[in-house]
């Protein structure tokens, strides 16, 4: 291989005639980001996990199958069995994605978390998980300056790793306080839900069960806790089960003021 000795060179792509000193460093540059997006988050864990071919497919979705709109995930929650200090789902969404349950919420995050209502006038108590609400029209999605924040056809709404900044400008526009921001290393990192310190995050209906035809942890959970008071399917599908307890039983939406258009709904709130 001849080496560039100012003249021309096919092998070391440089022209002193014709390079300029912008040409050679977009070169380096490029090449310099391409080997940035392999930086490792933790022990076998890379960014790379979440990287796509071509750019056409979404974190967690299936090699060949790209997401459609034709489907809009959404999960119901039945609050009159819920049961009050049952933290089962919570449990199971740290156990599944990697986050602390317990400690400090300041330096992890908390994908998921059990808040207790009373209404003042009739007394009335409910114990709710509240996560990411996975809106139609998600407010983090419209400050986010990077694209990072972003909503799939189907209607899950994720974070972009590679390319969030940690502005929070996400975290202060969600009005669930629902999203996360990563102040120190993490641990217990999973391979499918790869994190890092100075992202933010959330709930993320566990995308990779989804695109494997599997319900979110907190659902089964839930089940398996003898409760059933989560159920996890397709809002635009009229004989789904959730479509067919909307249709039957009025629901809410925290903060339906907003219009937003959550994907998660509420029975007996």
């Amino acid at each position: 291989m001849s080496k560039c000795n100012g003249g021309k060179s096919a092998d070391c792509g440089c022209n002193s005639e014709t390079s300029t000193p912008v040409e050679t460093a977009r070169r380096w540059f490029l090449k310099s980001a391409a080997a940035f997006t392999t930086i490792a988050l933790a022990p076998n864990v890379t960014l790379l996990a979440y990287a796509q071919e071509g750019g056409a497919q979404q974190p967690g979705q299936p090699r060949g199958e790209p997401v459609t709109a034709q489907k809009r995930w959404g999960l119901l929650i039945d609050l009159s069995k819920c049961a009050e200090g049952c933290e089962a789902c919570v449990g199971a969404c740290s156990r599944e994605n990697g986050w602390k349950a317990e400690g400090h919420p300041r330096t992890d995050a908390q994908w998921i978390r059990k808040v207790n209502i009373k209404n003042r006038k009739s007394g009335v108590e409910r114990s709710l998980p509240v996560m990411c609400q996975h809106c139609d029209s998600p407010p983090c999605v419209d400050v986010c300056p990077t694209g990072a924040s972003f909503k799939r056809a189907d209607g899950i709404v994720l974070v972009d790793k590679h390319i969030c900044i940690g502005c929070r400008y996400c975290v202060m526009a969600c009005p669930y306080q629902a999203r996360s921001f990563i102040h120190e290393p993490v641990e217990d990192q999973k391979s499918y839900a790869p994190r890092g310190k100075g992202t933010v995050e959330s709930c993320t209906l566990c995308v990779h069960r989804v695109d494997a035809g599997r319900e979110p942890a907190c659902v089964e959970a839930c089940e398996a806790a003898g409760h059933k008071a989560m159920i996890f399917g397709d809002l635009n599908d009229p004989a789904s089960e959730i479509s067919q307890r909307i249709a039957q039983f009025p629901t809410h939406q925290i903060r339906a003021d907003l219009r937003l258009d959550t994907g998660v709904r509420y029975q007996n709130l």
